[in-house]
């Protein structure tokens, strides 16, 4: 579809009504959207939880109409079966490496991302996720990292993932790279909905300065329909189909590639992130739509 047609649709945006905008979501879903996050944990599983190969295929089938891309978290406690099963469907895989202070672990985590990229099964390699925002290490120790990933998976493309604004802060993490994942997140920064996206691409633009000519993807982004405010960013359906809706279209006019978080809701996530974290999906708990209605 032509640029004019998404900039007619972003303009006219802000007047559609709900069940304007769920039709809107089913037609980008139809057509497939460039990607989603992944985690195949249900109700009652978390991190720690090992997941089968049976879960994995059950949990991708629910999404595999509406991606081409999918982005993992983890290779290990059967994470690192994902990419393989996804193939088999089709879809291409971002595969992340979870990396934090439990330095042995790193290395199971590294071995099987590289092992998983040397079999074919990795599209791009996303070496740590928000390590720098949790200060879990140091700058020294995430580019030794990802340089051992880019030598371990050769004609692969490698990136850590993380906030825009930390890419700024930490230029060598951003050298070492061969392509720059940036998580923007208005509603963390408590940006009201009505501003979100113009928010949001400044959040893209400044991630794009420090790339130094090299590929953005926009890694996570999203708005959660239910939970507790955090400032002037409430969650709501209407806010949240409303992005959803504003920045596919934007990412599709810009050609922008764009990791929607998430697929699912995650129950688990409350723990960390209060109890808009279980309210992020575009599918619920259970895999029904909740967007494209």
């Amino acid at each position: 579809m032509s640029g004019k047609y998404y900039r007619n649709l972003r303009l006219t945006a802000a007047q559609l009504s709900v069940s304007e905008l769920q039709t809107e979501a089913k037609k980008l879903l139809d057509n497939k959207i460039h990607g989603l996050s992944f985690s195949p944990y249900v109700s009652g599983q978390a991190p720690g939880t090992q997941i089968t190969e049976q879960q994995i295929h059950e949990r991708l089938q629910l999404i595999l109409p509406y991606v081409e891309w999918i982005r993992t978290f983890s290779c290990t406690q059967g994470n690192e079966l994902i990419p393989k099963i996804a193939a088999e469907y089709g879809l291409k895989t971002m595969v992340g490496v979870w990396l934090n202070d439990d330095f042995e672990n790193n290395e199971k985590e590294l071995q099987n991302a590289i092992d998983i990229a040397q079999a074919g099964h990795a599209a791009m390699l996303a070496v740590g996720n928000e390590v720098m925002l949790r200060k879990e290490m140091t700058e020294q120790q995430l580019v030794a990292y990802i340089n051992r990933a880019k030598q371990g998976a050769p004609g692969v493309s490698v990136g850590y993932v993380d906030a825009y604004f930390l890419f700024e802060n930490h230029p060598s993490v951003a050298d070492a790279c061969d392509v720059i994942f940036a998580n923007c997140y208005p509603f963390w920064e408590g940006y009201p909905a009505e501003h979100a996206l113009s928010y949001m691409k400044n959040m893209y633009t400044r991630a794009v300065k420090v790339a130094n000519g090299k590929p953005v993807i926009v890694s996570e982004t999203g708005w959660p329909d239910q939970g507790t405010p955090d400032r002037a960013a409430v969650p709501s359906y209407e806010n949240a189909i409303r992005y959803f809706v504003n920045a596919y279209h934007w990412a599709q006019e810009e050609g922008i590639d764009m990791f929607y978080f998430s697929s699912f809701d995650e129950d688990w996530k409350i723990a960390d992130e209060g109890d808009v974290g279980a309210y992020w999906g575009i599918l619920d708990k259970d895999g029904k739509h909740k967007y494209a209605k």
